[in-house]
């Protein structure tokens, strides 16, 4: 009997086709993957060809800073980059168009010169304006002199002064401005603008306009006293302002290629104390560093002031001074102080100074201006008795007797006189006045070996003394030894002057006279002080006269001679 095949099919026979069939599969499963990861990485390769290259660029232009080497191998400090552009300049108006790449190369070293990145033509220590926060790495010492690196050194420059990283991934992109007024120290305000600073005197004004991609939404205004003691009510105020996207800029009807200083002459001014220490140090201590280089746009200008004191102000700017309040036009700088920066009174901190100027250099500074001898040539009594050494009888010490005309006045001035020169001083009285001529004066007293006189101003010329010379200083009756040392004595020592005070006593005082030996003005300063400086000031400074007790007063004198001597 026949038997049929498929029936008859045993069960290991059908478990091995099955298992056959599972393989197959699998092996085809595992080819397609392999064959769909093999297109994949295919069309990814293609891919990161065609664009890898860009995607690396952005990558380098958002995070990546750039540094600088010229070919001195100097290394500029990192900035970043530009996103696809190059900005050149901060919308300062360089006028670089119809000028031959020189001009504009020579513009640019003298900005890095103010700037204080540049070396002086002396090859002094780098002129900076103190107070001047610098917030990225320190900039190269000199200019080079090739035009492409000036270039791009100026751009470095320019982002560096704005105080912002226009790519900084960390930067919000509507982040403020680096405020252009400084309001925080207790003496002074400042403000500073770089780049674009337009100034309008009759309206007090002065404008800064920010580049282009820099203008925002907000504008910023300030309103500031120009001088060196913010709280003076008798110190106009200046506007300074920033623009903002929607306020158009006024034209220029003029530009200048130097900065500016505005700054105010008015105040407490006409008191050769308040002279110096409110204009002319602060004004010192704030442009001496630019060798002349910079315009001073004066608001409140004072005659008088500009002619006693023409030949400070002429060497600290080459340039004519500008009546800022009747100045009627639109001036353009490519940087512009207002206000002026001052230490302490009549003082200078070394350590806040450009070029760590001290009030030693200023009274040289102003020997010099006054073409007075060298900080070389001995005071005048041992100058001449060092030439004449072989003569029988030597010259006597010249002593300059200042009596003031109205408060803290000498009463019995003959009779001070008169003991002077008993004491063995050849005496010079004078009795000092606003419009004295400086340069006839400056020679007298440079002429004298000790300059005496009650406290007050006229104690200010002893920056016309020679190194070692006398400031005998009078103190009044109060409490007045403080302030006495505070703003003569203290300067004086500074200069390398030697300081010697005499303080009278209590029946010295025309206050003895006037309120009597228990009013509390006499028996109890303290007191008077304690009631505000305005009692003080009135007691001790404006209703007492001195009347010197010239035997009490003599030891003093012999002091003196001793020290000259030494």
């Amino acid at each position: 009997m026949g038997t049929d095949s498929s029936s008859s099919t045993s069960p290991a026979a059908v478990v091995a086709k099955s298992a056959a069939r599972t393989v197959a599969q699998h092996h085809q499963a595992v080819v397609g993957f392999l064959f769909g990861f093999f297109l994949v990485l295919l069309l990814y390769t293609a891919m990161s060809s065609q664009f890898g290259s860009s995607t690396g660029t952005i990558g380098v232009l958002q995070s990546t800073p750039a540094v600088h080497t010229n070919r001195n191998a100097r290394r500029t400090a990192p900035v970043s980059t530009l996103n696809n552009s190059t900005r050149v300049g901060n919308g300062n108006d360089m006028e670089q168009d119809d000028r031959p790449k020189s001009d504009a190369t020579k513009k640019m070293q003298e900005r890095a010169q103010y700037d204080g990145h540049g070396t002086d033509k002396n090859n002094r220590t780098e002129a900076k304006f103190d107070g001047v926060q610098r917030e990225n790495a320190e900039q190269p010492s000199q200019p080079t002199n090739d035009d492409s690196d000036t270039m791009e050194e100026e751009l470095i420059r320019q982002e560096i002064d704005q105080g912002t990283s226009k790519n900084d991934s960390n930067m919000e992109p509507d982040a403020p401005r680096k405020p252009i007024c400084d309001l925080s120290n207790p003496r002074y305000d400042i403000c500073e603008i770089s780049g674009d600073a337009r100034t309008i005197g009759m309206n007090r004004t002065v404008i800064y306009v920010p580049p282009a991609g820099d203008l925002g939404e907000d504008s910023q205004e300030w309103n500031i006293r120009d001088q060196s003691r913010k709280y003076l009510e008798y110190v106009n105020k200046v506007t300074v302002k920033s623009l903002n996207s929607s306020q158009a800029a006024p034209e220029c009807t003029s530009r200048h290629a130097v900065p500016a200083v505005v700054f105010a002459m008015n105040g407490l001014t006409s008191n050769p104390w308040h002279d110096f220490s409110d204009v002319l140090i602060p004004l010192f201590v704030t442009t001496r560093a630019l060798d002349g280089e910079i315009q001073f746009l004066v608001s409140d200008l004072q005659p008088w002031f500009v002619d006693k004191y023409r030949l400070i102000l002429k060497n600290l700017s080459r340039y004519d001074i500008v009546d800022f309040n009747q100045d009627d036009g639109v001036r353009c700088y490519p940087h512009v102080v207002v206000g002026l920066r001052s230490h302490r009174d009549l003082g200078i901190d070394p350590a806040q100074a450009p070029r760590n100027y001290s009030m030693l250099d200023f009274r040289h500074y102003i020997r010099n201006i006054y073409s007075l001898p060298p900080a070389s040539v001995d005071i005048p009594y041992k100058e001449a008795n060092n030439v004449a050494a072989g003569a029988m009888e030597q010259r006597k010490p010249r002593l300059m007797l200042i009596n003031r005309g109205r408060t803290r006045k000498f009463v019995n001035f003959p009779e001070i006189v008169a003991a002077v020169r008993d004491a063995g001083f050849v005496v010079i009285p004078v009795e000092p006045r606003r419009d004295l001529s400086l340069e006839e004066f400056s020679q007298v007293v440079d002429s004298c070996d000790v300059l005496m006189g009650a406290h007050g101003a006229g104690l200010t010329n002893f920056l016309f003394l020679r190194t070692n010379a006398v400031m005998l200083q009078v103190v009044p009756w109060g409490y007045m030894e403080h302030p006495s040392m505070v703003f003569y004595g203290g300067p004086a020592r500074e200069m390398r002057l030697r300081d010697v005070e005499y303080s009278i006593a209590a029946e010295e005082s025309t206050l003895y006279d006037k309120y009597g030996k228990d009013h509390p003005v006499i028996s109890d300063p303290e007191s008077i002080h304690k009631q505000g400086w305005q009692f003080g000031m009135r007691y001790y400074w404006i209703e007492q006269d001195i009347r010197l007790n010239v035997t009490r007063f003599a030891p003093t004198l012999q002091q003196v001679l001793r020290m000259l001597r030494e």
